[in-house]
């Protein structure tokens, strides 16, 4: 297994500590998350970047890399929605995992009739705003825990105050989500409409 697909089946080991740490009863519990988190972000930012330069685009990284991104996300939405509802509601994590699942549903397909489909630079750019958002809401949560009481002040700053970052961030993720999803499905609609 080449370079890129162990750091994909790493980003997927590391999504089952952050939730585990997430969970956990330890009083830095979303410090923790926070640091598996940022290195999950990591990995993705990574295996393709390498997979391009050193030309190891496989097939198994171009199904298995969105695939990771998209459980790490999922489990990152949801763990922040049964943190804190009011900045993480439910009915963003609906619409993130809708366009997951119809996304994945739609590679399938694919992979039925022989083609793979690979991420789009709107997919990318989806996934970056999701780290972003999610990034924002764990490092506001650890920050009143005492490992990261640090940063605490910074969430008082005008430009990173909650009151204007939460609904900026979340109607950004929602946005491109959203047309991200839409643009997947129209461009690939060929596919489907060759197994109605």
């Amino acid at each position: 297994m080449n370079l890129p697909n162990q750091l994909t089946i790493a980003r997927l080991g590391l999504t089952v500590l952050f939730v585990a740490a997430a969970y956990s009863g330890f009083e830095w519990r979303f410090t923790a998350a926070m640091v598996f988190f940022g290195m999950a972000a990591l990995t993705d930012y990574l295996d393709g970047g390498i997979a391009r330069k050193r030309g190891l685009v496989t097939s198994f990284g171009k199904l298995m890399d969105p695939l990771a991104d998209k459980v790490l996300m999922a489990a990152a939405f949801v763990v922040l929605m049964d943190k804190d509802s009011s900045t993480m509601p439910a009915w963003l994590v609906i619409v993130v995992l809708a366009r997951e699942f119809l996304v994945t549903g739609l590679r399938l397909v694919a992979s039925s009739q022989g083609v793979i489909l690979a991420a789009d630079w709107l997919g990318k750019q989806k996934t970056i705003w999701q780290i972003v958002f999610a990034s924002y809401l764990l490092v506001m949560h650890a920050s009143v825990e005492p490992l990261m009481a640090w940063a605490r002040p910074l969430f008082d700053l005008p430009w990173a105050n909650p009151g204007l970052m939460v609904p900026v961030l979340l109607a950004v993720t929602l946005v491109i989500t959203v047309w991200s999803g839409t643009a997947y499905v129209w461009r690939n609609r060929q596919l489907v409409l060759n197994e109605l």
